[in-house]
């Protein structure tokens, strides 16, 4: 076990560089993308672009530029005081990056955690139901909502309930927006991102219906299922100790993945669209503005999350699973 935690830990770091050269990458060779003649303004002179480019370390080699970019990037993160130029930050208005993902790291926590619990809950409670109910009225309209949900664009879904329950009744049913903090207001932070949790739930709760309930018919059909049945066990207790808890395994990583790409950055359209000034939203201003160095910062953050959820979930599966522990 040790062996798979070293090599899932080195293989963490490979993905991380892998993804920051990529990105790097990306944005020198777009069009438009030379950041001094970005941070000069309109009608900049030469020598104007000259002496950012000089200050900045733009006129030295691509592969000097990118080691010099990590290393700000880790002066961010890392504590005492570091010079406007030690740290990594925005070529349009000089903010420290880390410090921008850092205040909207809560905003998009809350938002992931309430909208995971939803979204799992949900999920199970549906797929559930549509199995035991397989072929039944119930279960096609159960199927029926679960494809409508995975079929609805997220931007499309939140500005519908933003318009309808929040902006155009006289008395409004959920508050248009923003993010009261928890340690401010537990009542208010719960009740502003009502519409916002549910917005990104919905997606989720009828795919993972969909899979539980598929993955519960095929376990029903099991050997050990038939024989527990033979045996004189209840039928609740062998659809909760022998078919959900062998069905949930594949729950198990589909949850982890996703919650870490939702966490990463992935709910960018739902904090756009209720403006939750989050991580994702400021990943949307910074792609507006062909920002790269808050791309860089905020892809690097999604990266981590990502991959570390990753290994975590192959713990647990290997955990769950006896069959494919390392050996």
């Amino acid at each position: 076990m040790l062996v798979f935690i070293i090599r899932r830990f080195i293989g963490m770091i490979a993905v991380l560089f892998a993804v920051s050269i990529l990105v790097f990458i990306i944005f020198i060779l777009i069009p438009g993308g030379d950041p001094a003649s970005r941070m000069a303004g309109k009608n900049p002179t030469r020598d104007n672009v000259a002496n950012i480019r000089e200050k900045w370390g733009f006129n030295k080699p691509v592969y000097v530029q990118y080691v010099k970019m990590m290393q700000k990037a880790a002066n961010g993160f890392l504590p005492g005081k570091h010079g406007e130029y030690d740290i990594l930050s925005s070529f349009q208005n000089r903010q420290n990056v880390a410090a921008e993902i850092r205040r909207g790291i809560p905003a998009t926590l809350s938002l992931c955690i309430g909208a995971g619990i939803i979204w799992l809950f949900f999920g199970m409670l549906v797929g559930v139901i549509s199995a035991v109910n397989a072929g039944k009225w119930s279960d096609r309209l159960i199927t029926t909502f679960a494809l409508i949900g995975i079929s609805m664009p997220v931007f499309w879904l939140g500005i519908v309930m933003r318009y309808f329950l929040a902006e155009k009744p006289s008395n409004p049913w959920f508050p248009d927006g923003e993010y009261v903090p928890l340690t401010h207001d537990p009542v208010q932070w719960a009740y502003h991102l009502i519409l916002p949790w549910f917005c990104l739930s919905i997606l989720f709760i009828g795919f993972y219906g969909r899979v539980l309930r598929s993955n519960m018919l095929d376990t029903m059909n099991e050997d050990y299922v038939r024989t527990a049945r033979a045996k004189g066990i209840g039928p609740q207790a062998v659809l909760m100790k022998h078919v959900l808890r062998n069905s949930l395994i594949p729950i198990v990583s589909l949850f982890g993945l996703d919650f870490a790409a939702v966490l990463g950055g992935g709910a960018i359209l739902t904090e756009t669209v209720f403006d939750l000034k989050g991580v994702g939203w400021y990943a949307a201003q910074s792609v507006g503005d062909l920002d790269l160095p808050p791309i860089m910062g905020v892809t690097l953050y999604g990266a981590f999350f990502i991959v570390f959820f990753s290994a975590i979930v192959d713990l647990l599966y290997a955990y769950l699973d006896p069959r494919i522990r390392p050996t």
